[in-house]
């Protein structure tokens, strides 16, 4: 098939006639479902987000130093989810997604069976490994998403893509997760029973997410490999980890999506007790503050991804979402101690603090379209690590409150974190990347245009090193992508590969 004219299962050509709305606002039609499907199985995977770590206390005796067990656990679930993470990009070049996100639910139904059947049984060890062992359901679920994205969406849209799948991963998870909570507890019951069954009907919530995905989402490359032909299985799982300690640029935006949502996943641990008891504002208002919060992310994941293909990737990562997640994060700890506890109009204000943080997190969200770009003859081991990070992201957020708060305290915590986004925000200069333009050119670090290209990839250099990264501005469609490399019979033209020509 040539460039020139698309079929039902493909991406059209960005400002083509045969874009749809969706397509237009960067949500590719032919995944559409799987976008509602991630939302689906993410609201019910986040169910039990804001409460467990309480209820595992509460399982354990109850008492500050079973927050701090109820931590470890935490920490070990996100080290799983770290784990299936990076094994949802590699097993997705294998396999492709739609296998690796059914493997996900499997293992996501399963393990949550048995994490309830042993919190019943108080047991410290069964609660700890049956809770590891669910963290592997949902990355690989929602990252062989993202995967599937990248596999089959324009370059010139991909930061905005990336963004939708963030209003669908955040929607879900803590937003309308917390939000069904707050009416599953009572509806069951209330109060310590009301929250265990209100995680068994979690279930079946993650498992209409699935069907929705897998019955609504027909395009090709779910069900084939992605990787090149000719590389081994070996090769490919272990792809990622030998690229990023082989590029320093790589391990750089690897680093820095770890730390993105690192301290949302750490004020899980920590708020809860503090907002619903400490201050005196209840479970439910709680509940109700983590759904604005990251409502107000959902509303600007797309907004960020739009920004970031207009006036630059890393500029928006760095001022954005580094510096204004800082702020922010600050903002949503001092401010509800600054106001009167317990207090109406003190948890409007203290809300509206948290949601400053929700909507400048969305600021990262164009570090989806810098990864591959960083590499472009390895994308789809770029975004394997991209994927590890972000569900990485749990873990380290989890380990920092386990390492810090018994001898920290909260605030230590919170303190931690910034020095974080401090680090990231270094770590931001060794991430420029030219990017495509919708309209032609090309977009560098800080938001300078320069002028047009013509590319295709040029053959590899001695050592399998990448060329420096410089995405293509305008080209044929297939030429002009380097998401994801894939067999020269999957290119959708019949033009021949030419060698990168530059002009200024």
């Amino acid at each position: 098939m040539t460039s020139a004219s698309t079929t039902r299962d493909e991406v059209p050509t960005p400002g083509s006639a045969d874009e749809t709305f969706l397509d237009r606002i960067g949500i590719p039609h032919v995944l559409r479902w799987g976008f509602l499907g991630v939302l689906i199985f993410m609201t019910g995977n986040a169910v039990e987000t804001n409460f467990v770590s309480p209820h595992m206390a509460n399982v354990f005796g109850g008492g500050d130093e079973k927050i701090n067990l109820a931590a470890t656990i935490i920490t070990l679930y996100s080290l799983a989810s770290l784990i299936g993470s990076y094994l949802a990009g590699a097993f997705s070049d294998l396999w492709g997604p739609q296998r690796v996100m059914l493997l996900g639910l499997v293992v996501w139904l399963v393990f949550q069976a048995a994490f309830i059947a042993a919190l019943a049984t108080g047991s410290i060890a069964l609660v700890g490994v049956t809770y590891f062992m669910r963290g592997f359901g949902f990355p690989l679920f929602a990252f062989a998403f993202l995967v599937w994205i990248n596999a089959v969406v324009p370059q010139e849209r991909n930061g905005t893509a990336v963004g939708w799948f963030y209003v669908m991963f955040t929607g879900g998870l803590p937003t309308l997760g917390s939000l069904v909570a707050v009416f599953l507890i009572p509806a069951f019951g209330g109060g310590f029973s009301g929250e265990r069954w209100a995680m068994v009907a979690s279930s079946a919530i993650v498992l209409a997410g699935f069907l929705v995905a897998r019955i609504g989402v027909r395009e090709e490359h779910g069900t084939k490999r992605l990787a090149p032909e000719g590389e081994t299985n070996a090769q490919v799982i272990l792809a990622g980890l030998r690229l990023s300690l082989t590029n320093h640029r790589v391990m750089m935006g690897f680093l820095t999506r770890l730390i993105n949502t690192a301290p949302q996943f750490g004020m899980f641990i920590i708020l809860p007790t503090v907002i619903a008891e400490t201050l005196g504002w209840g479970q439910s208002r709680w509940l109700l503050m983590t759904s604005v919060v990251f409502g107000g992310n959902i509303a600007f994941n797309a907004v960020f991804g739009a920004i970031g293909d207009r006036f630059g990737w890393t500029f928006t990562v760095r001022w954005f979402g580094i510096l204004g997640s800082a702020i922010g994060l600050l903002a949503w700890w001092y401010v509800p101690h600054w106001v009167p506890a317990g207090s109406d109009w003190g948890f409007v204000v203290a809300v509206i603090a948290g949601t400053v943080f929700g909507i400048l997190l969305a600021g990262f969200v164009p570090l989806g379209a810098i990864m591959p770009a960083l590499a472009p003859r390895h994308t789809g081991a770029a975004m394997a690590m991209y994927t590890t990070a972000a569900g990485g992201a749990t873990f380290l957020g989890s380990a920092v409150v386990a390492a810090v708060r018994p001898w920290g305290g909260n605030v230590g915590v919170v303190w931690a974190f910034v020095v974080l986004y401090a680090a990231a925000f270094v770590m931001t200069y060794f991430l420029k990347v030219e990017q495509p333009r919708l309209k032609g050119g090309t977009i560098t670090d800080g938001g300078h245009r320069g002028g047009t290209a013509r590319v295709l990839i040029p053959p590899a250099p001695p050592g399998g090193a990448d060329p420096p990264a410089s995405p293509p501005a305008s080209a044929p469609r297939a030429a002009a992508r380097i998401l994801r490399p894939r067999p020269l019979n999957a290119l959708r033209t019949s033009r021949p590969p030419l060698h990168l020509e530059r002009t200024r």
